[in-house]
């Protein structure tokens, strides 16, 4: 009984921590984490007991249980390292520019913004994404564009709906981004995974699934993957569309972070696609305002209708007023002023963060380099579970990732630590490694003084 409702309480913590629950949103029902649990739902109410009494939630009678606004407040006031949430630094949001896009919006769209939109987006809004992506080496027309309310969305989508090709099995890179598994699990699509690692993918084994089966798409992050950092090569990503080609394989190019590569010959998998096989999703949620809730998807134009239509049963049209205000902030120039700030924000984080791990972490231990991006990641030793390292950090106010929910089952790694680096200070990031170094090696030393006998007392 006691774990159960600690770990009831763990869970809602590390979603508060990485903002999937954000100030003053619902939880779910007393009923459907019982279920979710498999526990009694006194130890459900036991657990939002406890977290009442932390001021982290707050019941309304014969409505639910919410979360508190101060939780964010709380964290800073109690010295918290926070490696876990994967938000955008809130220090270099441009919070009043933005207002002012919203406001100019308002004034020039007035009661469009109000109504009901094109379901496909604002096409002006598509002109500036359009304009904008070629940036990025991605040169489209806006018709092809669909404005959706996230990449979350999107992929989503993607997985319910039927393709061209007429396949049915999915293909994920392990480990992998963990809303797209919980995605392809309520689905219940059969999937299939590709190991990645720093190295890469073996692309003769990429080119036997292809070929052996039934593969609808491959869904990828070529670009500071979540949760490796990884970056693929230009002449990886060109192989990987030619296979796709050969084989009749559709491509979903999860481009999140692409925005901070700093490597300008580092071209997107659309770029290699004279075809129409990748489809490339790029959202605003890591690099600007993850409450804006806009991202966008490219399509062959013979997808379209057929996205649209289930889009339509999902939310009919992304937020208009959304929409006209990043038209404006995009049209200008102010997108690309930011962006430039917080490339040179998480690139300068990133390398304090290589620097602390190759200085302070056992040598048993081995950790990912990626260049920029939000993400790295450390492997422990085999006999160690990330779990042990979390839960020994948090009682620190240490905050890190146990990346094995990004994992199918058959390729769970249970010594996968993530850390992210866009919410940290950087005056905490050296602190922080040093902190998850000790826990590493007393936790070894624990392992190295276990006797024979010890194990009859465990």
């Amino acid at each position: 009984m006691n774990s159960k409702y600690m770990k009831i309480m763990e869970d809602i913590k590390l979603r508060l921590a990485d903002g999937s629950l954000i100030a003053g949103s619902k939880l779910p029902s007393v009923r459907q984490l019982s279920e979710y649990f498999s526990c009694s739902k006194n130890t459900v109410i036991k657990a939002y007991v406890e977290l009442e009494k932390e001021h982290l939630i707050y019941s309304v009678p014969k409505s639910g249980y919410y979360v508190v606004n101060e939780y964010q407040k709380a964290k800073e006031e109690n010295g918290v390292i926070d490696f876990l949430s994967a938000g955008p630094d809130k220090n270099v949001m441009p919070y009043v520019e933005f207002q002012h896009c919203m406001n100019q919006a308002i004034d020039h769209y007035k009661e469009e913004l109000f109504t009901y939109s094109d379901q496909q987006g604002l096409y002006s809004l598509r002109v500036q994404l359009a304009k904008y992506l070629q940036n990025l080496q991605v040169f489209t027309q806006p018709e092809r564009l669909v404005v959706v309310s996230g990449s979350q969305q999107a992929l989503h989508l993607l997985v319910s709906m039927p393709f061209p090709n007429g396949k049915n099995n999915i293909l994920i890179e392990q480990p992998t981004y963990f809303g797209f598994i919980e995605s392809i699990s309520l689905h219940q699509a059969t999937t299939f995974g590709i190991e990645l690692s720093m190295e890469g993918i073996d692309l003769d084994r990429l080119e036997y699934i292809f070929r052996n089966n039934d593969i609808k798409f491959f869904y990828i992050i070529p670009r500071f993957h979540n949760p490796l950092g990884h970056c693929y090569t230009n002449s990886e990503k060109e192989k990987i569309v030619e296979l796709a080609e050969k084989y009749d394989v559709y491509i979903v190019e999860d481009d999140i972070l692409g925005d901070l590569d700093p490597n300008p010959k580092s071209d997107p998998l659309f770029s290699f696609d004279p075809s129409g096989r990748v489809i490339y999703i790029k959202s605003f949620s890591k690099i600007f305002l993850p409450g804006l809730r806009i991202g966008t998807v490219i399509l062959p134009p013979l997808m379209i209708n057929n996205f649209l239509r289930y889009k339509f049963s999902s939310d009919f049209n992304s937020s208009a007023l959304s929409q006209g205000a990043l038209e404006i902030y995009l049209k200008s120039g102010m997108f690309n002023s930011h962006l430039k700030k917080v490339k040179e924000v998480y690139c300068n984080k990133m390398q304090i963060l290589q620097e602390a791990c190759e200085l302070l972490l056992p040598a048993n231990t081995s950790f990912s380099k990626p260049t920029s991006g939000f993400y790295l990641s450390i492997s422990l030793p085999e006999d160690m579970k990330a779990k042990q390292v979390v839960h020994m950090l948090n009682e620190q106010h240490i905050y890190v990732d146990d990346a094995s929910r990004m994992f199918l089952a058959e390729y769970k790694k249970e010594n996968l630590v993530r850390l992210c680096i866009s919410q940290v200070k950087e005056s905490q990031i050296k602190p922080g490694v040093e902190r998850l170094a000790h826990c590493i090696a007393l936790i070894n030393s624990r392992k190295k003084r276990i006797t024979p006998n010890d194990f009859l007392l465990i």
